[in-house]
């Protein structure tokens, strides 16, 4: 019996490696590696599909800058007037509106393409037109013009104002340091410049009633003397300026990383920076001569376009040509409107809508700092 049931039990041996076995832990099999995110599609196609959207917002507001004035028309009115030369309306679309709305777009892309130039080869997002002073340059030039020298109209104007935004930017970039420039060194020159000239031109424009009554219209920013010769002249300077500033895209992207980088990449910073100062000079003073000094679109635009497109220059230059015109034109209407049976000029109403806006975009990016 003793044998029997000795030789029915296991082994003690066995019994406790069998006791070892069930009792030791489980080990966990090794994480499984997780699955490699999904690519980022649609992110060109997104940026295509938002310059077709500002395209499209372009044309409404060039169409209701045709409609809408002292003589409110409809779309159909407007559009007869465009092509028709039998319609009621054509002398007033096609030889007041029609030059208007282009100056308007000529003058939009101008200066909202130079103040996004301007602020990727400073690296200062303050950096415009009209708070670097290169406006007042071009001001003060045409001042000195039309004071001492009786030039009148654009054909004259656009070569001083020219002359007068080339000599502001270098010595703005002078007086900031040189190549030692930080951006705040170019954005405090730029601001005693600005200052400055605007007094001088106050002063001449006080002393001299002729040169009031030729420019008071034009120092405040105004599309109103538009006609067809205008943008005839000033046309050349701005697609010239427009086409060097697009080249720079690439080039200014690599700058964003320093200059050695930049280098190794193939870019020549000292070229490209010299580039962007032709294209601004370019730009801001065929805006200038043919409007006047416009403040905000170059600052504000640039902002507010580089929240949809992001940093890229290559993206964020075609954006800003369609969306400044759009703001331009659209504070160009609504002086139309609010300003009925006369009107507020171009001028007076970007810094009305400019200044709220940009505060607001400033409020807006601390809060999402914080």
């Amino acid at each position: 019996m003793l044998v029997n049931s000795a030789a029915g039990r296991s082994p003690p041996t066995q019994e406790l490696a069998l006791s070892v076995i069930d009792s030791s832990p489980t080990v966990p099999a090794p994480p499984a590696a997780p699955p490699p995110p999904p690519p980022r599609r649609g992110r060109p196609a997104a940026r295509l599909t938002g310059l077709l959207v500002a395209f499209l917002l372009l044309a409404a507001v060039a169409a209701v800058s045709l409609a809408v004035g002292a003589k409110q028309l409809t779309p159909a009115e407007a559009w007869q007037g465009l092509w028709d030369s039998d319609s009621p309306a054509h002398v007033v679309v096609r030889q007041m509106r029609l030059p208007r709305t282009l100056l308007g777009l000529l003058a939009g892309a101008a200066l909202g393409v130079a103040g996004a130039v301007m602020q990727a080869v400073t690296r200062n997002p303050l950096a415009d037109p009209g708070l670097l002073g290169i406006n007042a340059g071009a001001s003060a030039a045409v001042a000195t013009a039309a004071a001492f020298l009786g030039v009148t109209g654009v054909d004259g104007y656009v070569w001083f104002a020219l002359a007068g935004a080339a000599a502001v930017t270098a010595l703005v970039y002078a007086v900031g340091g040189g190549r030692g420039a930080t951006p705040a060194r170019l954005a405090l020159a730029g601001a005693a410049l600005n200052a400055a000239l605007y007094s001088y031109v106050s002063a001449v424009m006080l002393l001299d009633s002729a040169s009031l009554e030729k420019m008071r219209f034009w120092t405040v920013g105004s599309l109103a003397s538009a006609d067809p010769a205008t943008v005839v002249r000033v046309l050349p300077f701005a697609a010239v300026g427009l086409v060097i500033a697009l080249a720079t895209a690439r080039p200014l992207n690599a700058l964003a990383l320093g200059d050695d980088q930049a280098r190794a990449l193939g870019a020549r910073p000292a070229a490209t920076r010299a580039a962007v100062v032709v294209a601004v000079t370019l730009l801001c003073g065929a805006a200038t001569a043919a409007c006047g000094p416009l403040v905000f679109v170059g600052l504000l635009v640039p902002h507010l376009v580089r929240a949809l497109t992001g940093p890229d220059l290559r993206w964020l230059l075609p954006a800003c040509a369609l969306l400044a015109p759009v703001l331009l034109l659209g504070a160009d209407v609504a002086g139309r409107v609010l300003g009925r049976p006369g009107e507020i000029q171009v001028g007076i109403m970007t810094a009305v809508l400019g200044g709220p806006l940009f505060l607001h975009l400033v409020t807006r990016t601390r809060a999402v700092r914080s």
